[in-house]
């Protein structure tokens, strides 16, 4: 309980600090320190993701770094995705998916497998130089393009239960031309809207959920996003995000061969 208690505090340090990729960090914890089976595993990570990104929201609030108005337009067909996904789709998905050759692949492991790909390429957004222009308000809005990758992320994010601002933020610089701290901050609030969203579907979907557990991790990972916000002033998150994109690559890349590999 102390080691899920102490990375449940990284993983909020790493949200304040970065802005975005400490809650890819929710599932494993939840799956491989704490025991919880990863189809409620993604349930829990929704709800302690969207309560820490909401906190770590207020601060660029605050500095009026929220554009909530585009903020909405993303995030609309966000909530569509992530609802549908965790009210429709998750509970109807069969134990045993498929078979191949002996090989049986069971729904706890495909969402272990997709999350380990989205790990992944979540860490290679991190660790390669950032390639995305800065923003501007004489940038026209791609409205259509908005709405389509918010109900994409909105749906990823609704079966593998993390946040996805790694995805986000590239799509508020590049389609809706804001600025990159803007982005972040608005990035936080659509986060955390439509993560408690999904976590609404589980809810309606009649999922038992241990309260305790995801209050007391919602809770330690606040106080983590709050220390990492304080030590964002002090140090260079740019300078962090490559080192934090190994490590989850490292991470995503032992779960896929353990789900894969080890089921043969």
């Amino acid at each position: 309980m102390i080691a899920g208690a102490l990375s449940t505090i990284f993983m909020g340090i790493t949200l304040g600090l970065l802005g975005a990729g400490g809650s890819i960090l929710t599932v494993p914890i939840l799956v491989f320190i704490l025991g919880v089976v990863p189809s409620e595993a993604t349930a829990y990570s929704l709800f302690i993701v969207g309560v820490t990104a909401l906190m770590a929201a207020t601060s660029y609030y605050k500095k009026k770094l929220i554009r909530f108005k585009i903020g909405f337009i993303f995030a609309l067909p966000a909530f569509v995705g992530v609802y549908s996904v965790r009210l429709l789709v998750m509970p109807r998905l069969p134990q045993e998916i498929a078979s191949f050759f002996g090989w049986v692949l069971t729904k706890d492991a495909l969402i272990l497998i997709v999350f380990a790909v989205i790990m992944i390429l979540a860490a290679y957004a991190m660790i390669r130089p950032s390639k995305v222009a800065a923003g501007g308000d004489n940038k026209s809005l791609n409205l259509p393009l908005i709405a389509l990758e918010g109900l994409l992320v909105g749906g990823v994010t609704g079966f593998v239960g993390a946040g996805g601002g790694f995805l986000i933020i590239p799509a508020l610089v590049i389609l809706a031309g804001l600025e990159m701290k803007e982005a972040v901050g608005t990035s936080l609030m659509i986060i955390s809207i439509k993560s408690l969203f999904g976590f609404i579907g589980d809810v309606q979907g009649a999922m038992v959920i241990d309260w305790t557990l995801i209050l007391s991790m919602s809770a330690l990972s606040v106080l983590g996003a709050i220390v990492g916000g304080l030590l964002s002033s002090k140090i260079n998150p740019a300078k962090l995000k490559p080192l934090f994109g190994y490590f989850v690559m490292i991470a995503g890349v032992s779960i896929l061969v353990k789900e894969v590999v080890g089921s043969i």
